[in-house]
């Protein structure tokens, strides 16, 4: 009987477990869509309230250039093989990105389409589609 509480236990356990990775799956499937809101909720508001109004303030050609600034900050992390810092910078520029989609009207779920459909095709073949 004692063996057969010790594998409940385990059990239970292992379910428990499993069951906090898919909350925290779903909590980061969510983030960006979280963040978004967040940075849309910014737009028009004060520039002094917070940073992403200020930015909103500054425009979209600085806004462009923000995204452009992280997204090469995130290529030198890549090729100096910095792990931490490449974490750090995507994130910038998720942050940035998401800002350029907000002012543009883009909504992440749009972005969110075109990768589906995108799914099962070739990188090349892709490519190749534009160009036609």
């Amino acid at each position: 009987m004692q063996m057969a509480s010790k594998r409940v236990m385990v059990n239970l356990e292992a379910g428990t477990a499993a069951i906090r990775e898919a909350e925290a799956a779903i909590q980061n499937e969510h983030v960006l869509q979280n963040l978004y809101e967040t940075i849309k909720s910014r737009k028009g508001a004060d520039p002094s309230s917070s940073w992403t109004a200020k930015l909103f303030s500054k425009g979209r050609s600085k806004i462009s250039q923000k995204v452009g600034e992280e997204g090469t900050e995130v290529v030198i992390a890549g090729i100096r093989d910095d792990k931490p810092e490449l974490i750090k910078e995507s994130a910038d520029l998720l942050y940035h990105l998401s800002v350029l989609w907000a002012d543009a009207g883009v909504e992440p779920d749009e972005v969110w389409d075109e990768l589906r459909s995108r799914e099962n095709t070739s990188g090349i073949a892709e490519k190749q589609s534009r160009s036609s």
